[in-house]
């Protein structure tokens, strides 16, 4: 199916994480000091993809190309998991001079480029180039958008999770509490599945999610606050089996039969449906307690880049968060809605993207999203943190 991959097998990401460091001495710390509103002659922009966002946006891209050839000659695209790119924006700069231009990330490959100083500070820099941004987001967007901490640009958003999704021929009476999904996941050992949080956006929800479920003292701290949250997983994980590598494991077992629950987002229930990847039977259902977890794509911005290289991507970031270009994003459902800014409205999208929403969405997200808190996702500091004692006391020795 065509989803993103957000991190390889946590252990492997923090290998990353620890190992990348912090550029050279060489690497440019600012921005050009000296960039024109357009480039001086039209560029040719090389943009990474590390967490799917270009399901969602590459029509906007490919657009913008089209319709500001004086801006950017060609896009090559190409794709990767969040943990490679750390270290391959560090070789580039090392050389002097990033052959990236243009990283697509969610909040793992942010968090990683946050800590290790890869890419440049867009705001304040260059807010004249965005006016009224955060007055223009929904939000809770506006809210993610505070995570980049200057340093990266929101481009698409969703509430994401943590939904469960079952099989209703299996689970004709599907948990409502947490206590609940543990009984459930005891009488049916094996049978309940979530991937490595660091590597799949509705195990990073699921988790991220737990501490509103149970109560725990302080949802934003995962080393002091979740006490319950730790207690429950270790719990929980006596009945799981193994945690897959990435959320399309975990959806395939559910089509199969291999499990009967499984976390999973709005985009993730949606697109798989869309695909056929999972039966269109499959339903959904929240714990007592659901908070959403919020979620977002950002555009940042490599170190190391020439000005006509930033002048063009400043240029295409603005015209991605146009709200025709914001219509673009729902997408198959896969981001489900997908826009991050105000009045983008499901009628505004293409006919594809309708037709795939009215006939795989579901009318009871209008009310959960409307009713339910939305929360956003840790900072950086602390999703590192949480990956790290997840894969410690949780994953260790079954993931795969």
């Amino acid at each position: 199916m065509r989803r993103k991959t957000l991190v390889p097998a946590v252990l492997a990401a923090l290998v990353v994480l620890a190992a990348c460091g912090a550029p050279e001495e060489n690497t440019p710390s600012d921005a050009p000091s000296s960039v024109p509103d357009k480039p001086s002659e039209p560029v040719e922009l090389n943009i990474l993809d590390v967490a799917g966002n270009l399901q969602l946006t590459q029509g906007m891209i490919d657009e913008f190309v089209h319709h500001h050839p004086d801006i950017v000659s060609k896009v090559n695209y190409t794709k990767a998991t969040a943990p490679e790119m750390p270290g391959k924006l560090q070789a580039e700069q090392r050389g002097g001079t990033s052959q990236t231009h243009l990283v697509l990330t969610g909040t793992d490959g942010l968090a990683s480029v946050i800590e290790q100083e890869l890419v440049l500070e867009l705001l304040p820099e260059f807010e004249s180039r965005f006016p009224d941004l955060e007055e223009n987001y929904l939000p809770a967007a506006a809210d993610m958008h505070e995570l980049a901490q200057g340093q990266g640009i929101t481009v698409t958003f969703y509430p994401s999770g943590p939904l469960l999704e079952y099989d209703p021929d299996k689970v004709p009476d599907p948990p409502g509490t947490a206590q609940e999904l543990l009984d459930w996941a005891k009488a049916h050992p094996g049978k309940f599945q979530y991937a490595q949080p660091a590597n799949s956006g509705p195990g990073r929800t699921f988790l991220m999610g737990l501490p509103y479920i149970l109560g725990d003292e302080d949802p934003k701290d995962p080393e002091q606050g979740w006490d319950r949250t730790w207690e429950y997983l270790a719990e929980l994980g006596k009945y799981v089996d193994y945690y897959p590598k990435g959320t399309t494991d975990t959806m395939k077992n559910l089509a199969n039969g291999t499990v009967n629950i499984v976390a999973t987002t709005t985009g993730w229930d949606i697109n798989p449906r869309v695909l056929g990847t999972v039966p269109a039977k499959m339903e959904v259902t929240t714990l007592e307690g659901f908070h959403w977890v919020t979620d977002a794509h950002y555009a940042v911005v490599p170190r190391g880049v020439s000005e006509d290289v930033l002048s063009a991507n400043l240029a295409l970031v603005q015209w991605m968060l146009q709200p025709e270009q914001q219509a673009k994003a729902y997408d198959n459902g896969y981001f489900y809605p997908g826009p991050a800014v105000r009045d983008v409205t499901l009628d505004m999208a293409p006919a594809e993207s309708q037709e795939a929403i009215e006939r795989f969405g579901r009318p009871e997200y209008e009310q959960l999203i409307a009713e339910h808190p939305q929360e956003i996702s840790l900072p950086a500091e602390q999703q590192v943190a949480a990956f790290q004692r997840w894969d410690r006391e949780i994953g260790s020795g079954k993931t795969g």
